[in-house]
């Protein structure tokens, strides 16, 4: 689903991005709930994405507890992206890189993922003002697709597209379905 946002983002460069845990659910500018959804995990397993003004959120409810990830520009919270987070003991797994693009790159990324996911029914981009290149996108992997993450698994890939300052944030993250 591809949306135009009405607000200019918070959050401008990758340097300004946390990955939290433990934060609430935030205000959404749009929300994509895919409700109960048996093909991601267990039934009963609830899954939301959420395109915050400082980036993005995820929200995972199952029947064995939930989960949500935020990465945004927090406030009150120092920045700090983790390159990766693991947590065996309740199966999350989380890594993000940071690429720096030529204008030229950033404008064909940010292209791509509106073209690809635009359609997609578990994916959610959503257009900043101020030009198409400035983008947070959201992907649920589908069991038996490209992004599977697995029996059991649930995960998803996110980008986060700055043309100011040529960066563009890409994270994924699986996690046993609650």
């Amino acid at each position: 689903m591809l949306v135009n946002l009405d607000t200019a983002y918070e959050d401008t460069t990758a340097a300004e991005l946390s990955l939290a845990l433990d934060t609430p659910e935030q205000p959404a500018l749009h929300l994509l709930d895919l409700g109960r959804l048996t093909r991601l995990g267990r039934p009963g397993t609830r899954l939301q994405l959420r395109l915050l003004g400082a980036s993005h959120q995820v929200v995972l409810d199952g029947p064995d507890g939930g989960l949500i990830e935020t990465v945004a520009c927090l406030p009150g919270r120092r920045p700090e992206l983790p390159a990766s987070l693991a947590d065996p003991a309740t199966g999350y797994r989380f890594t993000a890189r940071v690429r720096q693009l030529g204008p030229a790159r950033l404008s064909e990324c940010a292209a791509r993922l509106r073209r690809d996911l635009a359609g997609d029914p578990y994916a959610l981009v959503g257009v900043f003002p101020g030009g198409p290149d400035a983008i947070t996108a959201l992907r649920v992997g589908r069991p038996g697709g490209r992004d599977a993450a697995g029996a059991g698994r649930i995960g998803w890939r996110t980008w986060h597209a700055y043309p100011g300052s040529g960066e563009v944030v890409e994270t994924e993250t699986v996690v046993a379905a609650v």
